[in-house]
C-alpha cells in the first residue's frame, strides 16, 4: 500500500460493470455540467497555456465516475512537445477507460482526432518498475497528429472504478490548482445523491463553498485556480503543510474503514501442515523459546527473504497476497509482508494486529476524513507483555536489540473485525545507535604537520543495508569513493588506505573502516593553537524561521528516533605537555530538541572523548524556540578545543623533532601506501609533494610533482613546482615551469608575476616591469597590488626614488590604504632612508590591516635601522606570534639577537628562517644585512 493518497486524483475511480482492457469510444454522460466553448480566436499570446481544466466526479452506489476535460495551448515548442503525446491511463481490472473527445481547434477550425476509428493504442507499461511497483495499469496513446505551434489540444475522457473491497462505501481525491498556475476555465465539480451521507474537505485554503442540491443531486463546485497558498517552513510538521486537494467519503467514521480492511488480514489456515511457511514456522519455534525472541526472528525473516515490491494489479490495491504465496515467490509489498508477519506470530500464539499508517503524511492522518486513502502503508503491532511493539516487514535489519523501537508515523489505525480509532504511536529513542563512529587522530608528528588517523564506523537500519548492498555490486574504486565521502564529510579533504565495507548480518550492520591524513586542523588565533574536536554539535542543525507573524506559533518537527555516538582519541606532541582544553566539557542536556551527553578526559598525551546524541522526534512547541536556539548558540560559543601550549616551537624545529623520533618516516611510509593504492592518481603525488615541500624537503617535493604533472598537468602544479626550483637556485628549470603554466593558463595572475620577476632579476628588467605595468593601466581593484610589485622592481634595481614615487602616487589616488602604506614603510626601511615618516606609515598601516604582521615586521626593520633594538624585537616577536613562518621576521630576530649578544637564540631563527626560506640572505644582503 506504499502508494500516494494524490495517485487517485486521476485514478482512484470506481468501475462500470464492464470493464475492460481497451477504452471505449462514448459520448461524455449526461450528468455533466458543459464547460464554456473553446473560442481559440480571441485567445492571443497572454492567453493561459492551460485553456481548460475540468474534472467532474460522481458518486453512486460504491461507483464513482470521474471526467476529465482539459485544453492546452501549444504556446512554445516545448510545450508542443510536452502534449503532442496523449497518454491516457486506467486500471483494467477496476473500471473503464472512455474516451469522449480529441480534436485540434485551430482559429475557428476543428479537427476531430477520433474520426474514422480508434487512435489510440493500447500499451501495458509498469511505469513504476524501477521503484519495485507492478500495478497492471494499461496505457492509452495517441499522437497528435498535425498538432501545431498556437493550436490548442482539447481531450475528454473519463476513468471509472468500483473498488469491490471497500464494500459498498466509496472515495474520492481531486487535486486543486493554485495560483500562480493560470487557467483559463477550471474547475472541480462532485456531484451524488442528495440521499448519500458523503463528507468531503478541503486541505487548501480558499475553498469557500457549500453544496447545492438540484434534482435529487447535491453538487459541490470549486473554481480553479485558487489562490496562491500561504507558505510554510520546510521544518513545520505536516499538518500545518495543507495540501491542495479536496477529497470526499461515504465512509461513516475510522472504525468502518477498520472493519472493511480486517477480513483481508484474517490469518486461520494461512500457513498449511507441512508447507514450507510452516516449516520456518517451526525453525523459529525450535530456535527460540520466549515470545520476544520468537517475533524478532519472525520479523527478521519476512525482512531478509522476502523482497519489496508493491503488487497492485487487479483489486492489489489493499488485498494483500496470501501468506503462502508470498513465501513461496519471495516477494511482496507492505501488505504481503504484513499478512506473512501476522500469520507466523499467530501461528506462535503471538498476539498481533495489523495498522493502517501513513508513511508520506504521517502527521496529518488526524485531520483526514476516514479513508483508506488516508494511508499508504500497512505494518503490524504485535503485543507481548502488554507491550506494544511495531513491526514493519517493508524495513531492514531489525533485530531483538531493536524490537522496541517506535517508528515516527505518527497517527496510525487498528485493523479489526469490530473496528477501531485512531491510535497514536508514543516515541522513545532506538535502543540501539544509528550509526558509531571511532575515529583516532594523531597529531604526535607535530602542530602543523599532517594528522594521521584511523576511521571505524557502525550503521545500522535501512540504511546499513542499503550501503552494504550498494557497496557488493561496485569495484574496489567505487568502494574507495564511499568510504572516502564519509570520512570527507567529517573531516574535511582526505587521503585514505585500506577501505573497507563489510556487513554483519547476524547483528544487521555495517562495518567502515579506513585510515589516512588530513591536512593539519591547528588553527592559530590569540596567540595559541587551536583545534576543534566537537564532533556532538557540529552535526546538530537547528535554524526554525518563525519571523513572519503568520509562522510564530508553528512548532518545529523535529527528526527522530535516531541515536548517533561519536568516540573520538587525539594523540597529542611532546607528550601532551602544556596542552589544555577549553569550551564545555559537559555539554549534557537538549540542544535543538536533542539529548547530548559528553565524556572527556585529557590524560598525558592524549584526549578521549565520547559524544552521544539522542533524536527522539515529535514536535517543539513554538515557545520554545527562542530558548533551543540560545542553548545551541551557546553550545556552538562552547565546542569544545584542544588548546596548544603557548610558547611553541618553530616549524623548522616541529620538523627537525619529527625526523628525530621517527614521526616523519610514519608519514611517509603512509604515503608510500596512498601513492601505490592508485599511482596513476595525481592528487596522491600532489598531496605528499605539499607534505615535502613543508618538511623541506624540496627535491622530493619537485619528484612527486613532476609525476602529477605526468599524470595530469595544471597550472597551479607547473607553479608550485616552479617555486622550488626557485628556491634551489635552478632558474632555468623554473622559467620553464612558468611558461609551462602560462600555456595552460595564460591569464593567471601568479604565473604573470612569477614570470616578470624572473626578467627582472635576469637583466630584462623593462619588459619584466612593462607587463606589470599592463596590469596597473588596466586598472581594477588589483591595480593597487600591481603598482606594489613595481615598486619592488624599482627597488631592486637600487631605483629607490622612483618606487617611492610610485607608492607615493598610487596611495594620493587611493586613500589611506594598509597594504600600500606597509609597502611604503618597507621601502624606506630596506632603503634606509625618511625613517621618521616610515614609522607613521607602519603605525598607520598597521592601525588600518586586519593582519598587521607584515606591517609589524617592516616597522621592526626601521627600528633596526635607528639601532632602536629592543623596539624592533618587540615589533618581531608579535609578527611572529601573528605568523610564525614569516621567514622574514625570523631572519630579522636573528639579526638582533646576534647584535644583543643572545647567539643561541640567533642561530636559531636563522636557521629556522633559511628552512623555510633559502634565499632570504640574499634579500638581505642587498640592503646591506649580513647574518655573522
Amino acid at each position: 500500500m506504499r502508494r500516494s493518497p494524490l495517485f487517485f486524483a486521476c485514478l482512484c475511480t470506481a468501475g462500470v460493470a464492464h470493464a475492460g482492457d481497451k477504452p471505449l469510444y462514448q459520448p461524455a454522460p449526461t450528468w455533466i455540467a458543459p464547460a464554456p466553448p473553446i473560442d481559440a480566436t480571441k485567445l492571443t499570446d497572454a492567453s493561459p497555456a492551460l485553456v481548460l481544466l475540468d474534472n467532474q466526479q460522481r458518486v453512486e452506489n460504491g461507483q464513482v465516475w470521474s471526467y476529465f476535460d482539459t485544453a492546452t495551448r501549444a504556446s512554445s515548442a516545448q510545450v508542443l512537445s510536452e502534449i503532442g503525446d496523449v497518454k491516457l491511463q486506467w486500471q483494467p481490472a477496476q473500471g473503464d477507460l472512455v474516451i469522449h473527445r480529441a480534436e485540434i481547434v485551430r482559429g475557428a477550425q476543428r479537427i476531430d482526432l477520433l474520426k474514422g476509428g480508434q487512435p489510440f493504442t493500447v500499451l501495458r507499461r509498469e511505469e513504476q518498475l524501477d521503484q519495485r511497483q507492478l500495478d497492471g495499469a494499461l496505457t492509452a496513446m495517441m499522437n497528435a497528429e498535425g498538432l501545431s505551434a498556437g493550436d490548442v489540444l482539447h481531450v475528454s475522457f473519463s476513468t471509472t472504478r468500483r473498488d469491490p473491497t471497500l464494500k459498498g462505501d466509496a472515495q474520492l481525491f481531486a487535486g486543486l490548482v493554485t495560483a500562480p498556475a493560470q487557467i483559463g476555465f477550471g474547475r472541480v465539480r462532485l456531484v451524488w445523491p442528495e440521499k448519500t451521507e458523503l463528507k468531503w474537505r478541503s486541505y487548501a485554503e480558499g475553498v469557500n463553498t457549500t453544496p447545492v442540491v438540484k434534482d435529487g443531486w447535491r453538487e459541490l463546485t470549486v473554481p480553479l485556480p485558487l489562490a496562491k497558498q500561504p507558505e510554510m517552513p520546510d521544518d513545520a510538521p505536516a499538518r500545518f503543510k495543507r495540501m491542495p486537494m479536496l477529497e470526499a467519503t461515504t465512509f461513516a467514521d475510522w472504525a468502518a474503514v477498520s472493519k472493511v480492511m480486517a477480513p483481508l488480514y484474517a490469518t486461520d489456515g494461512a500457513i498449511a501442515p507441512g508447507s514450507p511457511l510452516a516449516a520456518e514456522v517451526a525453525r523459529i519455534k525450535a530456535a527460540q523459546a520466549q515470545p520476544l525472541a520468537r517475533a524478532a526472528l519472525a520479523l527478521q525473516s519476512v525482512q531478509d527473504n522476502i523482497r519489496y515490491l508493491v503488487l497492485g494489479m487487479d483489486t492489489g490495491n489493499y488485498v494483500p497476497q496470501p501468506a503462502a504465496q508470498t513465501w513461496e515467490r519471495r516477494y511482496g509489498d507492505c501488505k504481503a509482508k504484513t499478512l506473512l508477519l501476522l500469520a507466523m506470530l499467530h501461528a506462535m500464539d503471538i498476539e498481533a494486529e495489523p495498522v493502517l499508517a501513513s508513511a508520506r503524511l504521517p502527521g496529518m492522518v488526524a485531520d483526514r476524513l476516514a479513508s483508506p486513502g488516508a494511508f499508504d502503508h500497512v505494518l503490524v503491532r504485535a503485543t507481548i507483555g502488554g507491550e506494544s511493539l511495531w513491526l514493519d516487514g517493508t524495513g531492514s535489519g531489525t533485530r531483538l536489540a531493536d524490537i522496541r523501537d517506535t517508528p515516527a508515523l505518527g497517527t496510525v489505525l487498528p485493523v479489526r473485525m469490530a473496528g477501531a480509532t485512531l491510535m497514536p504511536i508514543a516515541l522513545h529513542a532506538d535502543a540501539r545507535p544509528e550509526y558509531e563512529v571511532d575515529l583516532a587522530l594523531d597529531d604526535s608528528a607535530g602542530v602543523g604537520l599532517p594528522t594521521t588517523f584511523k576511521f571505524a564506523m557502525i550503521g545500522r537500519g535501512a540504511g546499513a543495508g542499503v550501503l552494504a548492498a550498494a557497496s557488493a555490486q561496485v569495484g574496489a574504486k567505487e568502494r574507495e569513493q564511499i568510504v572516502a565521502k564519509l570520512i570527507i564529510d567529517m573531516l574535511g579533504e582526505a587521503q585514505i588506505v585500506d577501505p573497507v565495507i563489510s556487513y554483519d548480518s547476524v547483528n544487521a550492520q555495517v562495518r567502515i573502516s579506513a585510515e589516512g591524513l588530513i591536512t593539519t586542523q591547528w588553527r592559530r588565533e590569540a596567540r595559541r593553537y587551536r583545534t576543534t574536536v566537537d564532533r556532538a554539535i557540529n552535526d546538530v542543525s537547528f535554524e526554525p524561521d518563525r519571523a513572519r507573524a503568520a509562522w510564530r506559533n508553528i512548532p518545529v518537527a523535529l527528526s527522530g528516533p535516531q541515536t548517533a555516538i561519536f568516540r573520538t582519541t587525539v594523540k597529542l606532541p611532546d607528550g601532551g605537555t602544556g596542552y589544555t582544553l577549553e569550551g564545555d566539557q559537559r555539554l549534557d542536556g537538549s540542544v535543538a530538541g536533542a539529548q547530548v551527553s559528553r565524556k572527556v578526559a585529557l590524560s598525558g598525551d592524549t584526549l578521549t572523548l565520547e559524544d552521544r546524541i539522542v533524536r527522539v522526534g515529535g514536535e517543539m512547541p513554538a515557545d520554545q524556540i527562542p530558548i533551543a536556539k540560545a542553548r545551541i548558540a551557546q553550545a556552538r560559543n562552547g565546542m569544545l578545543r584542544l588548546v596548544a601550549p603557548v610558547t611553541m616551537p618553530s616549524r623548522p624545529e616541529v620538523v627537525q623533532r619529527a625526523k628525530a623520533n621517527g614521526a616523519l618516516a610514519t608519514l611517509d611510509r603512509l604515503y608510500a601506501r596512498i601513492v601505490a593504492n592508485d599511482p596513476k592518481e595525481a592528487t596522491a603525488y600532489t598531496s605528499r609533494a605539499s607534505l615535502r615541500a613543508g618538511v623541506y624537503d624540496r627535491a622530493g617535493a619537485i619528484a612527486d610533482y613532476t609525476q602529477a604533472i605526468a599524470l595530469e598537468p595544471t597550472s597551479d602544479t607547473y607553479l608550485k613546482r616552479a617555486a622550488l626550483y626557485r628556491a634551489l637556485r635552478q632558474d632555468g628549470k623554473s622559467l620553464t615551469d612558468i611558461e609551462a603554466a602560462r600555456t595552460l593558463e595564460p591569464g593567471s595572475d601568479t604565473a604573470l608575476a612569477m614570470l616578470a620577476w624572473h626578467k627582472v632579476r635576469h637583466g630584462d628588467a623593462a619588459a619584466g616591469m612593462a607587463m606589470i605595468q599592463e596590469r596597473i593601466d588596466a586598472g581594477g581593484k588589483d591595480a593597487a597590488d600591481w603598482a606594489s610589485i613595481k615598486s619592488d622592481m624599482l627597488a631592486y634595481q637600487g631605483k629607490n626614488d622612483e618606487a617611492l614615487a610610485l607608492l607615493d602616487a598610487t596611495l594620493k589616488e587611493r586613500g589611506a590604504d594598509a597594504d600600500l602604506l606597509n609597502a611604503r614603510c618597507w621601502q624606506k626601511a630596506t632603503s634606509n632612508t625618511a625613517l621618521e615618516s616610515a614609522l607613521k606609515d607602519c603605525a598607520k598601516a598597521i592601525e588600518l590591516s586586519d593582519s598587521p604582521a607584515g606591517s609589524l615586521d617592516s616597522r621592526a626593520l626601521v627600528y633596526f635601522r635607528m639601532n632602536r633594538l629592543d623596539d624592533a624585537l618587540l615589533d618581531l616577536d608579535a609578527a611572529i606570534d601573528a605568523s610564525p613562518m614569516q621567514d622574514e621576521s625570523l631572519f630579522m630576530r636573528g639579526i638582533v639577537y646576534a647584535r644583543l649578544g643572545k647567539q643561541a637564540e640567533a642561530k636559531r631563527d636563522l636557521a629556522a628562517a633559511r628552512s623555510i626560506n633559502p634565499l632570504v640572505d640574499d634579500d638581505y644582503k642587498r640592503w646591506g644585512i649580513v647574518a655573522q
